[in-house]
């Protein structure tokens, strides 16, 4: 394991990080694939997270029509109460604030939803990073590089906690240091020199400040 402390950003993808989500991802996959005739199941969809919803679509080989997306996004709002805060994550967010650190979230899911979750749960990251128009959603590094730009930080300063190989991908590309979440979605690879078990792990990364 590569020894990582000292950062001035940590940035944090959204689901399978800072939240489970898991659930109404499901909920939200199933009805949208049932109204549009799609009969592809949850586990496939589930895959692929970690890339924009359209993308995923279109790694799916179904057309990437915005009337899925604005259904998905429909199902997911209505069920926002089966997404919960990890443990410890509320609490920790807290404490890199009183550390005089910089955090910001780099995640693939849309604006509206993520911002209804932030203000749920109080999290006020230093900037959020959303699909948009102008950037390319991950593995591309767009963002990661947007966040570092945004908060004046190099990228030996800061490191990406992800838990997916997308997330692994855009680090990798963005030259941040990559730490692999192993209680998220994804499944652990020796290319991961560093993980965490559990959200309270984030300590280390700023020892001493």
């Amino acid at each position: 394991m590569t020894k990582i402390k000292n950062k001035r950003l940590l940035i944090f993808d959204l689901d399978g990080v800072l939240f489970n989500s898991k659930e109404n991802m499901k909920i939200a996959w199933i009805s949208t694939s049932k109204k549009f005739n799609l009969n592809i199941p949850f586990s496939l969809y589930f895959k692929n997270i970690g890339m924009p919803f359209l993308d995923i679509l279109r790694t799916l080989n179904v057309k990437p029509e915005i009337k899925l997306f604005k259904h998905f996004q429909s199902v997911s709002k209505k069920n926002l109460m089966q997404i919960k805060p990890y443990n410890r994550v509320i609490e920790e967010l807290k404490l890199i604030t009183h550390k005089e650190l910089k955090f910001s979230i780099v995640t693939s899911k849309d604006f509206k939803r993520t911002k209804l979750l932030l203000r749920k749960y109080n999290i006020k990251p230093n900037s959020l990073h959303c699909p948009n128009n102008k950037l390319r959603g991950k593995p591309h590094p767009d963002h990661l590089l947007k966040s570092l730009e945004k908060n004046k930080v190099k990228a030996k300063d800061a490191c990406f906690l992800g838990d997916t190989k997308i997330d692994y991908l855009a680090a990798k590309r963005a030259k941040v240091d990559f730490v692999f979440v192993k209680y998220g979605y994804g499944k652990y690879e020796k290319s991961y020199k560093n993980s965490i078990s559990n959200f309270s792990e984030i300590k280390k990364f700023f020892k001493g400040r």
